[in-house]
């Protein structure tokens, strides 16, 4: 099986975002030499050298996938639009894995999506207008489009429940890990 990955997110080094992403890829590649996994990672001004060393160390069944496309870009061809399949970017995947800032369209592939908070629909006051605005338009995809959502905790999975109205089936609980 193919597994893709959006690993977008590490570069925000010290997030709990980037830790789980990371954590995951990390250990996936370490315990599972059977499946290939195609990263993919977009960013206009960050480099990934130093967030993946140990992945490439860790296995032969990986591909990582990078591009230059600003976020505000792929908020706009995924979020507003809902064009550009991954797989065009890509290749062909049997389950792609999103996480936290954009919900790319896929031709064939599951989809799987990482839900940490609900924090733009419970304190939309303490947050920032655009991250909102972005965060809504990510999540409308994933409660139309996902296969499975794994939440990181009970309550993000009550949050989906009440706030996404997600029936509770493709819901699963996955804490991180420490």
């Amino acid at each position: 099986m193919k597994i893709g990955i959006d690993i977008s997110q590490i570069i925000y080094e010290g997030t709990g975002v980037a830790e789980l992403v990371r954590n995951l890829v990390e250990n996936l590649l370490r315990i599972d030499k059977k499946n290939e996994y195609v990263l993919f990672f977009s960013s206009l001004r960050k480099n990934l050298k130093s967030q993946i060393s140990n992945f490439k160390s860790t296995s032969q069944n990986l591909k990582i996938k990078t591009f230059r496309f600003p976020p505000i870009l792929l908020d706009l061809l995924w979020n507003k639009l809902h064009i550009l399949p991954i797989e065009w970017l890509i290749g062909d995947v049997d389950i792609f894995i999103t996480s936290d800032w954009t919900e790319p369209p896929t031709v064939r592939a599951k989809k799987v999506t990482i839900l940490y908070d609900l924090i733009v629909y419970k304190y939309p006051n303490e947050t920032d207008r655009k991250i909102i605005e972005v965060q809504k338009r990510k999540l409308k995809w994933v409660k139309k489009e996902s296969d499975l959502v794994l939440c990181i905790s009970e309550s993000t999975k009550r949050d989906a429940i009440n706030f996404l109205r997600i029936d509770e089936k493709p819901l699963k609980v996955i804490y991180p890990g420490v």
